[in-house]
């Protein structure tokens, strides 16, 4: 179905078909523009790619959706619903927790386990049991309570429009109050996300736990500002899903949504640069020679190559790279195992704890090398979908954030090493025990393959790092200032990365354009 133009209808490329890229992509068509969606890859949904071998089949990249109401809106946009084109499954509990003794206190005696539900009186009345007293299940609510009203505070100011900056957040609707002043302070700016953590829960495996809601964005939760907290509230409210068919059902349902208004879908089309005529988008050049006029580029690339590439020695790009404060989030190494056998203790998300979390951050974010105990977030999907694997059988997949890429890297030399080191953590920590000689297919990803698969900055899974009390939860602006006709949207940009958060991104990108475009602010160069 071809959406009808109108007079306010633009010719758009999007470069890049992630989430973000698909999302914008059905969001300008579904409100008349002309729309051309390119990505270098032969396949669309950029990380949320799927590798299939031996009758196994792996999500390559995210694999946990929260916030499907994100993901709704988008459809939404085209009077269509959500459930016509995917499937989505609840899962609750929504983390199982494997907590490895230290020997020194932290955690004490034999290794422990514990579930992460929905529900706060049930998840209080777990944490009584699993710690023994009721400081840390009071504590937990308190600060549910706490996610709670940094999500709201998040949803006036923060959600759903184009911010590059704490002014931004100040500017609602040209008005500015003393409660808008009461809202932006109380997103406990200084404060770092460990440290709320911390001061609500005292047992350091609990702690651990509620830290990991912020690894949604790749970043250490001990130099994220306080206001990820919010990220708990959002995950518990609206829960975790599971798409069946995996992950990868996604980007399919948002392409043949894509498809169904009118983008013209283009597969194994590199773009190399973003045309401008002084500071205005004219159009693209892809690796051909090909040239693609057009009014608007939404770009789905990482935000900083976005600048250093495709804009490369333009004055806009020079001006970025002079004012940039962003840095790469962290990478990963993930691990894709075909196993002959099921680990019964294993639910469909687990995160394989360190002993020291403190010391596995610093080594991560602070030396730029891997950690020697690492958390591993391993991803069980045979218990949801057996068709993931042979009957009896298990698609494992493990994930360790790693440090970006840096030059002294190898990680063909470094890989067979760490390999080892993140099995025997299953093995200690998750009691998988004989887990190699239950392995008959292995694949793997490193920090060197995401830099060059994805095009993302330093092979950061997540885009740039959320670091910095104050202002790290800024990241660039959806609509460029500097660039009139260009858009950024993706895991680079505002919001951040996540599932949800660069649906979003797409969506505000889209809707940034159509803004300009209804406005009067960007109209069509042939005009």
């Amino acid at each position: 179905m071809m959406i009808a133009a109108d007079s306010n209808s633009l010719n758009v490329v999007v470069v890049g078909s992630g989430l973000a890229g698909l999302s914008s992509a059905c969001v300008l068509a579904a409100r008349g523009h002309q729309v051309t969606l390119l990505d270098k890859n032969d396949w669309v949904g950029g990380k949320a790619a799927q590798h299939r071998a031996d009758g196994y089949r792996f999500d390559m990249g995210p694999t946990i959706l929260t916030v499907p109401s994100v993901l709704k809106r988008v459809f939404a946009e085209a009077d269509r619903k959500l459930e016509d084109y995917l499937e989505i499954l609840p899962l609750d509990p929504q983390w199982r927790c494997f907590f490895e003794s230290d020997g020194k206190g932290g955690n004490v005696g034999e290794n422990s386990v514990l579930d992460l539900v929905s529900s706060t009186p049930e998840m209080k009345a777990r944490l009584r049991e699993f710690t023994g007293d009721d400081v840390n299940a009071e504590g937990y609510e308190k600060f549910i309570g706490l996610s709670e009203h940094l999500h709201g505070v998040s949803d006036r100011f923060f959600f759903w429009r184009s911010i590059g900056g704490l002014a931004d957040t100040m500017d609602v609707g040209g008005a500015f109050s003393l409660k808008v002043l009461k809202d932006v302070m109380s997103l406990r700016m200084g404060k770092s996300v460990a440290s709320v953590v911390r001061s609500h829960v005292p047992d350091a495996r609990v702690a651990q736990m509620m830290d990991h809601f912020t690894q949604y964005v790749g970043s250490s939760p001990y130099a994220s500002p306080a206001v990820l907290c919010s990220i708990a509230h959002m995950q518990t409210e609206e829960g975790i899903w599971y798409p069946v068919g995996g992950t990868r059902a996604v980007p399919e349902a948002l392409c043949k949504l894509a498809v169904e208004l009118g983008v013209d879908v283009r597969t194994g089309v590199d773009v190399m640069r973003i045309q401008t005529s002084g500071s205005r988008v004219t159009g693209v050049i892809t690796a051909s020679g090909e040239t693609l006029p057009c009014d608007a580029v939404v770009s789905n690339c990482d935000a900083v190559r976005t600048y250093r590439e495709l804009l490369q020695d333009t004055p806009q790009s020079t001006r970025f790279e002079k004012s940039n404060r962003y840095s790469p989030a962290c990478s990963g190494v993930v691990l894709y195992l075909g196993l002959n056998r099921r680990y019964e203790q294993l639910l469909h998300h687990n995160f394989v704890f360190s002993k020291d979390p403190e010391t596995e951050f610093e080594y991560i974010y602070d030396r730029g090398e891997p950690a020697p105990d690492p958390t591993a977030y391993v991803c069980a999907p045979a218990i949801s979908e057996p068709e993931v694997a042979p009957e009896g059988c298990e698609a494992l997949y493990i994930l360790v954030h790693t440090p970006y890429l840096r030059p002294h890297h190898d990680w063909k030399r470094m890989l067979p090493e760490y390999r080892e080191l993140i099995l025997d953590k299953m093995e200690s920590c998750a009691g998988t025990k004989g887990i190699r000689d239950a392995i008959v297919h292995e694949a793997s990803l490193t920090p060197e393959g995401i830099h060059n698969r994805y095009r993302v900055l330093n092979g950061a899974i997540y885009g740039l790092a959320s670091h910095g009390k104050y202002v790290g939860a800024f990241k660039p602006g959806n609509r460029r200032k500097d660039v009139s006709g260009l858009y950024l949207a993706g895991g680079a940009a505002h919001p951040g990365p996540g599932m949800p958060m660069v649906m979003m991104s797409g969506w505000i990108a889209a809707d940034s354009l159509d803004q300009d475009a209804r406005g009067g602010k960007l109209t069509p160069l042939a005009s």
